[in-house]
């Protein structure tokens, strides 16, 4: 374990301005309309096209992307270069079947999961159940972890499997904007939920594994390529284009013991920095 670490990133920007266009009727309007799906698929339409080439040297210099782990090669568009494939060797996959591996670069915060467990998700909290929009698999994973890797937009955005095993199909839910001031606003930032999919990955060594990704609400794209599937541990699962995002790993109770130093890191405030592929934890003997 690479011990790096960086103070828990919460996006005071991006929660002032939510709060000052929530709190007045012409903000709330503006949202109703950023949020519309014309404004995705317009958005989308542009950052595949050629037309966005040009955001791509100012978005390298502006987060200091090592372009030498990446292919060399000419981008088509900003997302061409969004979801760019890294060079071979760049990335090692632990492939001790003990070991947990992560399934994506970012910065990882592990947290035990109890009854009363919110957790905080691209600025917005989450109980699990609301998480997942389905309370039986909630409660399966009391007592176990939630595992949170946030990708930067300077990470690379392809992620793999972290185990052998088997999976089922992919669970989307949409993100919602809420239109009405919550009761709970003073205590919880819950604007918003952002659009997410899930599938429980049967593993060899994990038990059922829950993998969540978290997209954006507005713009930014969630692709899986797979439905039902008999997966291999370091293969590639999918990535997201557009924008930063996060990936939520579910584990059940006394199936993994996790690296001291990232839980340490957890509960002092930081997230650690971790690579695809990166040891993370260890399966746990019963």
């Amino acid at each position: 374990m690479v011990n790096l670490r960086e103070k828990t990133a919460i996006s005071e920007i991006d929660n002032g301005i939510l709060v000052c266009l929530y709190n007045n009727f012409l903000g709330r309007v503006l949202l109703k309309f950023l949020t519309q799906p014309i404004v995705s698929r317009v958005a989308g339409w542009f950052m595949d096209s050629g037309l966005s080439v040009w955001l791509i040297k100012p978005f390298i210099k502006k987060n200091n992307i090592e372009v030498s782990q990446f292919e060399n090669r000419k981008y088509k568009s900003y997302n061409d270069f969004f979801t760019r494939k890294t060079v071979a060797g760049s990335r090692t996959i632990d492939m001790n079947k003990n070991n947990l591996i992560a399934p994506c670069d970012s910065r990882l915060t592990i947290y035990k999961i109890g009854d009363k467990s919110i957790f905080n998700i691209k600025n917005s909290y989450y109980r699990l159940e609301d998480l997942l929009r389905d309370k039986p698999l909630a409660e399966k994973y009391r007592g176990g972890y939630c595992l949170i890797f946030r990708l930067s937009v300077d990470d690379y955005h392809r992620y793999c499997y972290i185990d052998d095993g088997v999976k089922n199909s992919n669970i989307h839910i949409k993100g919602v904007l809420h239109t009405v001031r919550p009761i709970a606003l003073d205590k919880y930032n819950i604007y918003k939920e952002n659009a997410r999919e899930y599938t429980v990955l049967k593993t060899d060594n994990f038990g059922d594994v829950v993998q969540i990704e978290v997209g954006a609400l507005m713009i930014g794209r969630i692709k899986n390529y797979h439905e039902d599937h008999q997966f291999t541990r370091g293969e590639e699962k999918g990535m997201f284009e557009f924008g930063g995002s996060t990936i939520v790993l579910l584990i059940e109770k006394n199936r993994v013991k996790i690296d001291s130093e990232v839980l340490k890191n957890t509960r002092e405030g930081y997230e650690t920095v971790v690579k695809l592929g990166m040891k993370i934890g260890v399966k746990k003997v019963k």
